[in-house]
């Protein structure tokens, strides 16, 4: 099977411009492709993942991928998908972030022997002449088409400031520079930046003649990558010191029952065939799919090894505190938690991270759903010292999938 087939298979294809030549392009091995990360935090997310992965697909068939690391586009913010505006970040915040991101990078992609590149936009973004950029793309460019985008439509019920209007502008100048300066014939990126790609190759058609277009592709993926990586409101990181190995595991053990084949499918390494298999399980197996899952891509990110510790926390964890619990990360609690020796419940569900506030503790904790050492706490003032917590800590559950072994 040729790796545009797999792809395919995969759920990774959304739009493309022109399928044959796509096709004939990565499966012949001959795309130098780019995806585009702008540096908005100093770690990249699991909603990262499905691009890391893809990029590292490729490159296994024999294709180069550029990393863009945006930290041009970064100083300006995309819009897409945002009802407000974008936090504005320092170049300094953003030069920071561009390196934790090249760090993380390199796990999923091999730089070696020129056989992937990463560069900065900011390298040739931050250069630019207002006048003669207005002057060299401007009028390749129709507002009427621009406002049409799906990009902006979200924003533009709340207001659109001409900072973010810009975002299109400086996304397709991207690729009609790397196209000219590193012979980039080929795009990805999540389906809801379809606009904003279509605008990078008609860029380059308009600039560069009928014969450049033929070779300026656009592939989309699925934005669903987006849409996973976020748990309670918060990102889960890649970056361990962010989200451990521990949390990082439970996360994807704990997806949906309708996302696991999915998952599998679009982010793991796991021949298709297989997965088409597993697929096939009966329901009485879909927390052994979850567990592959959680494996899979803790190893992907952490190694094997952590992976394995995770596992090994997962399992003794579920299994009702019968087993050693200490590969399970502690939660230590601090000298200042406790009055007269004593730290009361709501106090230990907001130290180990368990509930954001004292308020959400005392919620939680009437209506049945706090365990302490397979204990339910349906008192409030329940309070513990500290030698309940000595040697590898006690386990506390809020609802059925937040834990935490808790120390002092």
């Amino acid at each position: 099977m040729d790796i545009y087939e797999e792809l395919k298979r995969r759920g990774l294809i959304a739009q493309v411009t022109d399928e044959d030549q796509i096709k004939d392009l990565i499966n012949s091995g001959k795309a130098t492709f780019y995806i585009g990360f702008d540096c908005t935090a100093d770690s990249l997310t699991a909603g990262h993942f499905m691009a890391l992965t893809l990029m590292k697909r490729l490159q296994m068939a024999g294709n180069k991928p550029i990393a863009l690391i945006g930290g041009g586009t970064t100083m300006i913010g995309d819009p897409t998908g945002r009802t407000d505006m974008r936090k504005m970040l320092t170049r300094e915040d953003i030069d920071h972030n561009a390196e934790c991101f090249k760090r993380q990078m390199e796990k999923f992609i091999d730089f070696s022997d020129g056989k992937a590149m990463m560069v900065n936009n900011a390298d040739w973004l931050m250069n630019l002449n207002y006048i003669e950029l207005l002057r060299e793309v401007g009028a390749c460019f129709s507002v009427n088409n621009m406002l049409r985008a799906e990009c902006y439509k979200q924003r533009m019920e709340k207001g659109l400031s001409f900072l973010e209007f810009n975002y299109m502008i400086m996304q397709s100048y991207d690729f009609y520079y790397m196209f000219q300066k590193y012979d980039c014939n080929l795009e990805f990126g999540g389906d809801d930046q379809w606009s904003n790609m279509l605008g990078g190759t008609e860029l380059i058609r308009r600039k560069l003649g009928k014969d450049a277009h033929a070779m300026t592709i656009t592939l989309l993926t699925d934005s669903q990558g987006k849409k996973m990586g976020k748990t309670a409101g918060n990102a889960v990181w890649l970056d361990p010191k962010k989200t451990s190995p521990y949390d990082f595991y439970q996360y994807w053990r704990n997806v949906g029952d309708d996302d696991v084949d999915k998952c599998l499918r679009m982010l793991t390494f796991i021949p298709i065939d297989e997965i088409d298999e597993m697929a096939k399980w009966d329901d009485s197996r879909i927390n052994e799919k979850k567990e592959i899952l959680a494996f899979e891509l803790t190893s992907l990110v952490h190694g094997e090894e952590e992976a394995k510790k995770a596992q090994e926390g997962a399992k003794a964890l579920f299994a009702g505190g019968s087993s050693d619990i200490s590969t399970v990360p502690a939660s230590p609690l601090k000298e200042e938690d406790f009055r007269d020796g004593k730290v009361d419940i709501l106090q230990v569900l907001v130290s180990s991270g368990l509930c954001a506030t004292r308020s959400e503790a005392r919620r939680n904790v009437q209506q049945g759903g706090v365990t302490v050492a397979d204990e339910k706490v349906t008192d409030i003032a329940a309070a513990y010292d500290k030698d309940f917590f000595s040697g590898d800590g006690v386990m506390v559950r809020r609802g059925k999938k937040a834990f935490k072994r808790v120390t002092f």
